[in-house]
């Protein structure tokens, strides 16, 4: 009985593949330039990523590369997320102590309210507010990315997403050139400026920059508090989910009422389920070295290929109307977790 609709869904395999070939290579090819740069100019790769991306955002919009562009920042991007799972394990949790473990924690909790209760006072939206709240406390354009994905639509959600992407990538190169100098003026050894850069700064390879250009020590505890935060990203992802999925979608732009009753969403999206069980693989050692590296390469080149996707897909005027109490929101939530470990680090006895 069920042999004719497998049937059928192959025979429609290469015609899936001729809709969306076109954009997706275009995305490919915009990645590896965005790396290449990376590579060669010291730029980091995210925010060459989404400013390509942003300036072939006219390929969105042309009929051929559109249904492959999508299937990027859609599909691939989850990918992405969900590969990340690969990179925890229980012994990364155990390896820093539950003193620094509960300050993590408490940090991310802390900005995310934070977050909400400055956007209100700015006249912002809570979407904007657990978008931004959550890159900032977790770990960046990964988060945003991820947050998005389940998140009640509306008609700003992408230029958020933008808005947050590029953001968090400025401040995080900002913070990889002056936390070092900031570290040493307040006299911190280098497990503490470890904890600092790791619980502070929002992307991976920001982080390992500004620890290692410290000492080796420093950059060792940074990168492991920092996949820590990454840990959280499924935990703060599914409280999101829940919290967010009774909201409607926003309103029609055509007619401006109402959207209509939308699809509830899933209990726990797919790929936050496949982040959790790939991280419990890995706890418990079923995840081979030869398999786990690949894999963290191939979560990187999604999110590189993601990225680019979404910036194909937002047009920069939109982008810049998102307005300077936007920008006041992500600089504030940067500063309050920055003083929230410090103060953290000063309480543990690590200076």
């Amino acid at each position: 009985m069920s042999i004719a609709p497998a049937q059928g869904r192959l025979r429609s395999l290469p015609s899936a593949f001729g809709r969306v070939w076109p954009g997706v290579a275009v995305v490919v090819a915009v990645a590896i330039a965005a790396q290449f740069l990376s590579d060669h100019y010291g730029a980091p790769a995210m925010l060459m990523a989404l400013l390509l991306g942003i300036a072939f955002h006219f390929l969105s919009e042309e009929g051929r590369c559109g249904p492959g562009i999508e299937l990027c920042a859609r599909t691939v991007l989850r990918l992405g997320v969900a590969l990340l799972g690969m990179r925890i394990s229980v012994e990364l949790l155990l390896g820093l102590g539950a003193g620094t473990i509960l300050l993590l924690v408490l940090a991310i909790a802390a900005t995310v309210g934070f977050g909400l209760a400055t956007a209100r006072l700015l006249g912002r939206g809570w979407r904007l507010a657990l978008l931004t709240s959550g890159a900032v406390a977790i770990c960046g354009a990964s988060a945003a990315m991820a947050i998005a994905a389940v998140l009640p639509k509306n008609e700003f959600s992408e230029r958020n997403l933008i808005f947050t992407v590029l953001s968090v990538t400025v401040l995080s190169t900002v913070a990889m050139i002056f936390y070092p100098i900031l570290a040493q003026s307040l006299g911190l050894d280098a497990r503490a400026t470890g904890i600092f850069f790791g619980g502070t700064i929002h992307d991976v390879a920001q982080v390992v920059g500004a620890g290692f250009s410290v000492s080796p020590e420093a950059g060792e505890t940074a990168t492991l508090v920092k996949l820590i935060r990454v840990t959280m990203l499924a935990p703060v992802v599914i409280v999101f989910a829940l919290a967010t999925r009774n909201v409607g979608q926003g309103v029609d732009m055509a007619t401006g009422a109402a959207a209509g009753k939308p699809a509830r969403p899933p209990l726990l999206p797919g790929f936050v389920l496949a982040f959790l069980a790939l991280a419990a693989l890995n706890s418990f050692g079923f995840v081979p070295e030869a398999v786990s590296g690949p894999a963290s390469d191939l979560s990187r080149w999604a999110l590189l290929a993601g990225i680019v996707a979404v910036g194909m897909k937002t047009s920069l005027g939109r982008v810049l109307e998102v307005g300077g109490d936007a920008v006041v929101l992500i600089v504030a939530e940067t500063l309050f977790i920055g003083l929230f470990i410090l103060t953290g680090i000063y309480y543990l006895g690590h200076v």
